[in-house]
C-alpha cells in the first residue's frame, strides 16, 4: 500500500494576513511559490520569501533553509508582478465618457465582485488550502461548501463564526480543520456531519464557548491533533479513549474536574 509523501505547513504572511500552506517536506523555495501563486496573484519571480531573516534561494529545499512545519515565512511582492483579477484602469484627462460608455462601465462595475469571488474559489480548488482567518467573518461563506473534495485544510481561526453546518459533510477529503478563536457553542456544531468526514487528522477548537462534547467525536478514528483548550468544558466522553491515533489532545483552561 503506498504511503502519502510527508508534508509540513508553512505560515506565509502576505498582504497583512497569514496563508497556511501545505508543501512537500522534501519541497524547495521555487516549489512553494508555484503554490503561492493563486493564492496571493503574484508571480513566482516577483516573490520573495524570509524566513528568519534570511531569503529563501528558489534551488534550495526548505529543509535545508531551516523552514520546517509551522514556521513563519513572510512573502514580499516585487512591483508589477501581479497577476490581478482584471484590467487596471487608467485615468484620463480626454473628453467625457458618453453616456453609453459610462452605462457600461457601472455594469462591468457591478459585475466586478461575482469575478472575484469565483476566482477566489478556484485558487481554492487549486490549492486544496482555503485561508479565512482573520476575516471578520460571522458564518463560513457558501462557497466553501461547493469546494468539495477539493479542500484539504480550511482555516478559518480568529474570526466570530457561530456555526458549522451539515455541508461539512461536502468536505470529504478534509485533513485539517482549524476554527481556533471563533464563537462556537454546543448547538454550532452540526457533529453528525463533522463525524462523517472520515480523512479529518487535525481538528482545533480552542477558544470558542464548548461545554460538552458528543459520543459522536469517537468516529473521528484517523484523529492524531485534537485541540478544545480555554472553552467551559466539564468532562470528555469516554469515547475519546476510540482515538487510537490520536497523539496530541490540548484541554487546559477548562473546567475538567474529572478524567475518564
Amino acid at each position: 500500500m503506498e504511503t502519502s509523501p510527508p508534508t509540513i505547513t508553512v505560515h506565509v504572511k502576505f498582504a497583512g494576513r497569514t496563508i497556511p500552506v501545505e508543501v512537500p517536506a522534501s519541497a524547495s523555495t521555487a516549489e512553494l511559490k508555484l503554490l503561492l501563486q493563486p493564492l496571493t496573484n503574484v508571480l513566482p519571480r516577483g516573490q520573495k520569501l524570509i524566513c528568519k531573516g534570511k531569503v529563501l534561494a528558489d534551488a534550495a529545499s526548505l529543509s535545508s533553509m531551516q523552514v520546517g512545519n509551522g514556521s513563519k515565512v513572510m512573502l514580499v511582492a516585487s512591483q508589477g508582478l501581479h497577476q490581478g483579477d482584471g484590467p487596471i484602469t487608467k485615468t484620463s484627462n480626454g473628453p467625457a465618457p458618453s453616456a453609453k460608455r459610462t452605462s457600461n462601465v457601472k455594469e462591468n462595475e457591478a459585475q466586478k465582485p461575482e469575478i472575484i469571488i469565483k476566482s477566489r474559489q478556484e485558487r481554492w480548488k487549486i490549492t486544496g488550502v482555503i485561508a479565512l482567518s482573520d476575516s471578520s467573518l460571522k458564518a463560513v461563506p457558501e462557497e466553501v461548501w461547493d469546494c468539495g473534495s477539493s479542500i484539504r485544510v480550511l482555516d478559518a481561526c480568529n474570526n466570530s463564526i457561530e456555526a458549522i453546518p451539515e455541508k461539512i459533510v461536502a468536505l470529504n477529503s478534509l485533513n485539517k480543520l482549524l476554527l481556533t478563536a471563533n464563537d462556537i457553542s454546543d448547538g454550532g456544531i452540526c457533529w453528525e456531519g463533522l463525524s462523517c468526514v472520515q480523512t479529518l487528522t487535525v481538528l482545533s477548537l480552542s477558544q470558542n464557548r464548548l461545554v460538552t462534547l458528543p459520543p459522536s467525536l469517537g468516529s473521528l478514528t484517523f484523529l492524531r491533533e485534537l485541540r478544545i483548550a480555554n472553552n467551559m468544558l466539564g468532562n470528555l466522553p469516554v469515547e475519546i479513549g476510540l482515538l487510537k491515533q490520536l497523539e496530541i489532545l490540548i484541554a487546559n483552561n477548562n473546567r475538567i474536574q474529572v478524567v475518564i
